[in-house]
């Protein structure tokens, strides 16, 4: 920080002079470009508002170097930058400089980066979530000198890499974890030529039925096949919850599964109850077993490999494959006694905690990283206006 303040106290020692984006930089909305155009094969990415490319075309209507917000959609307001020649897709805005002797557009985009969460926050809401392009253009930015702007610029870049470098450390070393934490659970949960009764699921457990009004439902306890994360990560709130018709009721400890591309093994122990649509499972035990099965050791069973693999069996169609409710039914599951299913249960409990908790171990040094990273370039960012 030190060499950043001389620079500011040579070239700005009165503030830093603030201006409407809109007023130094050019916005344009991109054009649409179905899907059947588009081709892996193809040289140039598109970008229709996502936080990455969608797809690859022949043409481009944007030379690199630019920086893009997503107009619409979940994710309207989120910035990004692209080096290369692209197609911005009409859920895209590009943002060019107009004078690069003015405001260097990677300073621009760590700006833009560091108050992404006020676009966001800004969306229009509605039936789709957008940002005009009247309220980039007028978002406020700071053109200090340029020889300021580089070395926040060449701080930034140095930082992006460290972050980017200890990260993929921190990631592999949690990707190898995960690999131990799938093979404890398939070591514990296998039974094979042991002496432990076999049921078919549908003898122990059955899909909930009970309703809940959307009236009881919302964004803290409703969990549509969106809200369940992939891999077995659990689940994150919805904001969008239904505001009309009725639910399927889910209560605590009953496992809810999404039934849309089983491959993508979405599956949640509920720590609540609420509601869910018709595209999520809800498997309750059936009362008579209560005492012989426990809802964390089922949760385990039902979320090995094993069982996606063999949902997967059975799912129908091609593009858009759903598990068979019947055939789900009759996956077989071993019963060891109620002590055998405690001890399994611990033992998996503190690999799902290392692996997978953001309150403390390898995902949460993660995302202290980030939160590091984030908080240094905010002060990097934060200038006095010219009074």
């Amino acid at each position: 920080m030190s060499k950043i303040d001389e620079l500011i106290k040579m070239y700005c020692p009165d503030g830093v002079e603030y201006k409407e984006l809109g007023d130094i930089c050019k916005v344009t909305i991109g054009e649409f470009i179905h899907k059947n155009y588009q081709n892996d094969q193809a040289q140039y990415p598109v970008y229709n508002g996502g936080t990455s490319y969608t797809g690859f075309y022949s043409e481009f209507n944007n030379k690199g170097n630019k920086i893009i917000i997503s107009a619409r959609g979940a994710n309207a307001g989120f910035v990004n930058r692209v080096f290369v020649d692209y197609w911005a897709g009409n859920s895209c805005y590009s943002i060019s400089v107009r004078d690069t002797l003015r405001l260097n557009w990677i300073f621009l985009f760590y700006y833009l980066k560091n108050n992404e969460l006020k676009l966001i926050d800004g969306q229009q809401k509605g039936g789709i979530p957008a940002v005009s392009k009247k309220q980039v253009e007028k978002l406020t930015i700071p053109v200090p000198p340029l020889p300021v702007q580089e070395e926040i610029v060449r701080i930034l870049d140095s930082f992006t890499t460290l972050e980017a470098e200890l990260e993929a450390e921190l990631e592999a070393e949690l990707e190898a974890r995960m690999r131990q934490y799938e093979y404890y659970r398939n070591e514990l949960l296998s039974f094979e030529g042991k002496d432990v009764e076999w049921k078919e699921l549908g003898e122990v457990a059955y899909y909930a039925k009970s309703r809940i009004s959307f009236e009881g439902i919302s964004e803290n306890n409703y969990v549509g096949v969106e809200n369940l994360l992939q891999n077995k990560k659990g689940v994150t709130m919805s904001n969008y919850p239904p505001k009309s018709g009725n639910l399927i009721e889910f209560g605590f400890n009953d496992i809810l599964i999404g039934n849309i591309r089983p491959y993508l093994k979405k599956i949640w122990r509920a720590t609540f109850s609420g509601g869910t649509n018709g595209d999520v499972l809800v498997i309750r035990i059936a009362e008579k077993y209560l005492k012989q099965i426990k809802a964390e050791y089922l949760y385990y069973l039902l979320s090995a490999d094993d069982f996606f693999s063999f949902n997967m069996q059975y799912a129908k169609g091609a593009k858009m494959p759903r598990g068979d409710k019947d055939a789900i039914m009759k996956y077989k599951i071993p019963v060891p006694s109620l002590s055998e299913q405690q001890r399994i249960v611990d033992i998996l409990d503190k690999f799902d905690k290392l692996v997978n908790d953001l309150s403390e171990g390898l995902p949460a040094e993660i995302q202290a990283r980030r939160q590091q990273y984030e908080h240094y370039r905010g002060q990097l960012l934060n200038f006095t206006p010219v009074s």
